[in-house]
């Protein structure tokens, strides 16, 4: 019997969700398996803990999670820890609407998978549509052990370009302020102080996220009405949007300058939510995109690698980087969708389309930034700990100017090695969630910067 747990979470469309789910079953029964486990959404810890203890007393011979929705990796790590059988996930793609961000589960796929790759634990991954051509095929081929995640060799890194060595020694003595602690459930933000210093003589100081939202209640008035002044002409919208709520926010983009001056940091990485929203009351989205227009990369949900991967980005490429999550990847158009809430500098904005003010997609607060990803050259990096090694991951695409995918900044990319091998090596590799780009082809730079700090390559 296959043991289905399917997961989703209620900050996410949960009515398509509930769609989604109905159509997997179907497929699965289909494929003339015994199906056994719950037929409803698993949307927090408790119920999926209850559905594992039931499932623990079923005749399963194999474990496949429905991965519906955006879920962070907990309840995957119980899962496996529960169960020593077969373990497969299958995750969805949902159409490049241009609104809403409705399910998210290709980047909960991602977690999850990196998650079981620090555990060593062998898993098998589909990501397709129920609806789409072949997938009763495609489903028996994960559930017969033909879809597992197959392991990715990183390389020597290639010792050439003087510059991006440079680079990477300039980040000795570079700063970190680490505003909160990453969200439970997020692995891909987990990191070593000692390894850290040890890679690149960089300095963590743990701050709590209370000293943001301290700093930001002790903003004037005056300067975040000078701020929104500053920032009006360069974005549509800023009237439609809770006028109380976007002083919060903005105050934090000056909480955040003076954190940084008092403690000179080169680089932060905040935990974005749920605190900005539940406690403080505005997102910080929009200062984190205005911080990276200068030059000083804020990495989402505390990812301290994310940070520094984003600030040596910075310096090889001479502009600004994003920190951004893969969300999407189409085959048959070979391409993929990056996207965050709303924080890519505002540099990187398509000049067809006027950036606009907008509130985010779940906590409903601004201030964030929407836009497509302007069309051009685009370099990847991550500086990776996936299953526990120490590694440089580079890739190179082209942004294309295609229409804006899903809320927030996001642009449809074309990668070099094609969507197919990026899905493998993602996968294979078990890498995080979080990767930066930067505009044009800095990739032999960045395989210098990852000689000189001894890291070897692994080719997206």
């Amino acid at each position: 019997m296959i043991g289905v747990l399917p997961l989703a979470r209620s900050t996410f469309d949960v009515p398509l969700s509930e769609k989604f789910l109905e159509r997997m079953l179907g497929v699965l029964e289909g494929t003339g398996y015994a199906i056994g486990g719950p037929r409803r959404l698993l949307m927090d810890q408790e119920t999926t803990r209850a559905a594992i203890a039931e499932l623990k007393q079923a005749p399963v011979s194999q474990v496949l999670v429905l991965q519906i929705s955006f879920t962070d990796a907990a309840a995957m790590v119980e899962i496996a820890n529960a169960f020593d059988k077969p373990l497969s996930i299958w995750a969805v793609p949902e159409p490049r609407t241009g609104g809403k961000l409705r399910l998210n589960s290709f980047c909960g796929l991602n977690l999850a998978g990196h998650a079981l790759g620090l555990s060593g634990r062998e898993f098998g991954y589909l990501y397709a549509d129920p609806q789409s051509s072949g997938i009763e095929q495609a489903v028996k081929e994960l559930l017969t052990g033909k879809r597992l995640g197959m392991s990715v060799a990183a390389r020597p890194a290639q010792t050439g370009d003087p510059a991006g060595r440079a680079a990477a020694r300039s980040l000795r003595g570079a700063r970190i302020g680490r505003l909160g602690a990453h969200p439970d459930g997020f692995d891909t933000c987990s990191y070593d102080k000692a390894k850290l210093r040890e890679l690149a003589n960089v300095t963590v100081d743990e701050l709590d996220i209370t000293e943001l939202f301290d700093a930001a209640r002790r903003e004037k008035a005056d300067a975040s009405a000078s701020l929104r002044e500053k920032v009006a002409p360069t974005l549509t919208g800023l009237d439609q949007v809770d006028q109380e709520q976007l002083d919060r926010s903005l105050s934090l983009k000056g909480a955040l300058d003076r954190i940084r001056d008092t403690g000179a940091y080169d680089a932060f990485a905040i935990r974005c939510w749920p605190e900005t929203f539940t406690e403080y009351g505005g997102a910080v989205c929009g200062p984190v995109a205005m911080m990276g227009e200068a030059r000083v990369p804020c990495a989402c949900e505390a990812d301290v690698y994310g940070a520094l991967t984003s600030l040596l980005l910075q310096k090889v490429a001479g502009q600004p980087a994003f920190l951004t999550d893969l969300v999407d990847l189409d085959e048959s158009d070979n391409t993929g969708v990056v996207w965050h809430c709303g924080q890519a500098p505002l540099s990187m904005a398509d000049p067809d389309a006027m950036p606009r003010a907008a509130i985010h997609n779940n906590r409903r607060m601004p201030l964030l930034y929407e836009f497509p990803l302007k069309p051009g050259r685009v370099t990847f990096f991550r500086l990776s700990q996936a299953k526990g090694k120490p590694m440089a991951v580079i890739g190179g695409g082209e942004m294309l100017k295609r229409p804006l995918a899903f809320n927030g900044t996001s642009g449809v990319v074309r990668f070099d090695s094609g969507s197919k091998a990026v899905l493998e090596r993602i996968m294979g590799a078990a890498l995080e969630h979080h990767m930066a780009l930067a505009y044009g082809d800095h990739r032999a730079m960045l395989e210098a910067a990852a000689a000189e700090l001894g890291l070897p390559v692994l080719v997206l």
